[in-house]
């Protein structure tokens, strides 16, 4: 398994002329998804055995059966949910990443790939205007990355509460200990991770009313105003970028009131995040800059493939502190001025210990195409939403429901209920045209575009509302 002998040269030549006819669709074609178990099942059953089979054989059951049951979410005809694009150069440089079995734990093990990740995160917090020392790692995704930040926003409240001066005057000095719970100021359009995050954390939230689905300065301030607990809200979660609409909080509303207030401020820019690197719309993010942590996805918005999120810290050490592992089989990598090197561990800014050096195909592609081809890129997809929403208001049988700010279009068809749009993007997907499942806006079923793939033409939009009338 672990020799080049006549099988490994024959996967060799098979895989990479799979790879590469892949790497060579343009566009790429969509797909079909959801298959049944069973139909899997019959054509898969038995691969997996005491002994093994001829490889071009399991390659081929791979493109028969496995590969037309996922959906490319790569295609420009991918408008669903968050799609990917990854560039083509991004793509190359994971397999190069994949075959070398690249990993990104620390410092010792793997300088050249920490350095080349930690200049995209240099790169991304210079556009977020954090500061020279900020720093922090790449991980699976935005909701490894709320986990990882909100962790961090916990013990900063706890190590607050417990140096407050007791009764009897002087820190530590029959210190409280903080409230029973924590909680976290949240909008109901916050990321469904945010909720997650705080069950696995055990804090609480505090929800605030967001006027028209944006959450401000001033609501936030009112909510805290009238809960009579302030003490307890360890931190503030703002969100550049919601999932559903696209739209930007307040963010230096939020930054003011969690200043005042002593919380941490934790901006999910998952999704929208990349929006930093648009001119258009630049001047949306104004306070992302006073955040204490940030998460923006690459393999969302920023072309990198699957599994890429940056999580950054206005101070690195604080997330150290709560997130580094010790154990005496791991002194060695947190030697430092002890004998070792101990530059940067990834390890040390996330929950992870084990952790792939995902950051690099993203280095690679913005080394290639530079900064300014990833801003056309994402200017296209917010000229192609303003696009998408001048066509629907030209439409009489369409509603749109609010201007997009970034990628993100909502709409409704007048007179349908949800059956009517199931129908509807079933028939989309069989047909090859979109995958454009339906959402929801307070409580009604409604249809959203989702644009990053900078190809997706404005014809394939037309045709897709078209087929509403």
């Amino acid at each position: 398994m672990h020799s080049v002998d006549a099988t490994t040269e024959q996967m060799i030549r098979s895989v990479l002329a799979y790879a590469e006819n892949r790497l060579r669709l343009d566009p790429v074609p969509l797909d079909r998804g959801s298959r049944d178990p069973a139909e899997l099942e019959a054509a898969l059953g038995g691969l997996l055995a005491e002994e093994g089979h001829n490889p071009d054989q399991i390659l081929g059951a791979y493109a028969a059966t496995l590969a037309p049951a996922v959906l490319s979410a790569d295609s420009p005809r991918f408008l669903g949910f968050i799609p990917a694009a990854p560039t083509k150069a991004a793509l190359l440089f994971d397999m190069l990443v994949s075959c070398a079995s690249v990993q990104g734990i620390s410092w010792l093990e793997a300088a050249g790939a920490v350095h080349a990740e930690n200049q995209v995160l240099r790169l991304l917090a210079d556009r977020a205007g954090l500061p020279a020392g900020a720093g922090g790692c790449f991980v699976a995704g935005g909701s490894a990355g709320n986990l990882s930040a909100l962790a961090v926003a916990r013990e900063m409240a706890k190590r607050k509460a417990a140096a407050r001066p007791g009764p009897a005057g002087g820190a530590g000095a029959a210190a409280p200990a903080g409230p029973a719970r924590w909680r976290v100021a949240v909008s109901a359009d916050s990321h469904s991770s945010i909720g997650n995050t705080l069950r696995l954390l055990e804090m609480d939230p505090l929800p605030v009313p967001a006027p028209g689905h944006r959450l401000t300065g001033e609501a936030l301030r009112a909510t805290i105003d009238a809960d009579g607990d302030p003490g307890s809200v360890a931190a503030v979660v703002a969100t550049a970028g919601t999932t559903n609409a696209g739209i930007i909080d307040d963010l230096a509303g939020a930054a003011a009131v969690a200043r005042d207030l002593g919380a941490w401020l934790h901006v999910d820019g998952a999704y929208g995040g990349a929006g930093l690197f648009a001119p258009s719309v630049r001047a949306a993010y104004d306070g992302i800059e006073h955040a204490d942590s940030l998460v923006i996805d690459p393999h969302k918005w920023l072309f990198a493939p699957y599994d890429c999120a940056a999580l950054l810290y206005r101070d690195p050490a604080a997330a150290r502190s709560v997130h580094r592992q010790d154990a005496s089989y791991l002194d060695v990598i947190h030697a430092g001025d002890d004998g070792g090197p101990a530059e940067w561990n990834p390890t040390d800014y996330a929950y992870h210990l084990t952790r792939r050096a995902r950051g690099l195909p993203l280095w690679f592609s913005l080394a290639v195409h530079g900064t300014r081809a990833y801003t056309e890129a994402i200017e296209t997809a917010i000229a192609l939403a303003a696009q998408a929403a001048a066509e629907i208001r030209a439409r009489g049988y369409l509603e749109l429901i609010r201007e997009p700010q970034l990628s993100v279009v909502l709409f409704r068809r007048r007179g349908w209920g949800p059956e009517n749009y199931t129908r509807w993007a079933d028939s989309l997907l069989a047909d090859q045209v979109a995958f454009l499942p339906p959402s929801a806006w307070e409580g009604e079923t409604v249809a959203r575009f989702a644009f990053l793939h900078p190809h997706t033409p404005i014809g394939l939009v037309r045709e897709v509302l078209d087929r509403m009338e």
